[in-house]
């Protein structure tokens, strides 16, 4: 347990001394935020679905425990490049608390920058539904983080260098923010596009953070934890699975 608390603290450190990342994280949320979220506002009131601003700023915060939850895991990549992973493996700590500890710190900086993101979108004017159901949005977030955290894991593990970073990028992030109606409402969808939402891990995590902070749900709150709940225990088996097999 010790080594968990050192790696999750590590990670932690890592971020809280960046200072360049904490700026760097807030900036495309700020954008999705104040430019979709005031641009398309008067289009979508037009068509009777109340304030876009409030009905996007979910998705921004869901979209910044993603990108950060995720990337935190393929840091592995880096530390693979330069060394730092092999000084961890060869400690005398089993593979899977290292992996654990690695996981736990990832989530726990990409709820870090999503609480960051929350303070921005209250500022700029978001409010939520019920105060009282403010702690689910943080429980959606842990979700959030745990589950891609885990998959960062999972693909840092497999990857052996920064070449497959642009491809994961490009084709499995970008459509899983995309797909997750993060943008855009889930109902009313075409077949096929309804069919991607539906299998993309994301999407319940946005609806519950929605279901939490604005009343509105499509799945229900109790299907997307139990959801994210699921995918995330199996994702943390598959990252703790491929994290044993690494070799340096």
């Amino acid at each position: 347990m010790r080594a968990i608390y050192i790696l999750w603290l590590r990670e932690l450190k890592r971020y809280v001394r960046s200072r360049a990342q904490i700026v760097a994280s807030l900036g495309q949320p700020m954008l999705y935020l104040l430019v979709l979220g005031f641009g398309l506002g008067p289009v979508f009131q037009r068509a009777g679905n109340g304030s876009y601003f409030q009905f996007v700023a979910p998705g921004v915060i869901g979209m910044t425990v993603l990108f950060s939850s995720i990337f935190s895991g393929l840091g592995l990549l880096w530390d693979r490049q330069f060394g730092f992973l092999k000084e961890t493996l060869v400690a005398p700590v089993p593979r899977l608390q290292i992996m654990i500890g690695r996981t736990l710190g990832g989530a726990t900086v990409a709820i870090v920058q999503g609480l960051l993101v929350t303070v921005v979108c209250v500022i700029a004017g978001f409010r939520p539904h019920h105060l009282m159901m403010v702690p689910v949005a943080l429980l959606f977030m842990i979700l959030i983080a745990t589950v891609f955290a885990a998959l960062g894991v999972a693909i840092g593990s497999s990857l052996q260098d920064m070449q497959g970073f642009q491809l994961i990028m490009n084709f499995l992030v970008m459509p899983i923010f995309f797909l997750s109606g993060a943008l855009f409402p889930l109902t009313g969808l075409p077949k096929a596009l309804a069919a991607a939402t539906d299998i993309d891990p994301l999407t319940y995590g946005i609806d519950g953070m929605r279901a939490s902070l604005l009343g509105l749900s499509h799945f229900g709150a109790k299907t997307d934890a139990l959801v994210l709940a699921v995918i995330g225990a199996i994702l943390l088996v598959i990252g703790a699975h491929r994290f044993s097999k690494i070799e340096i």
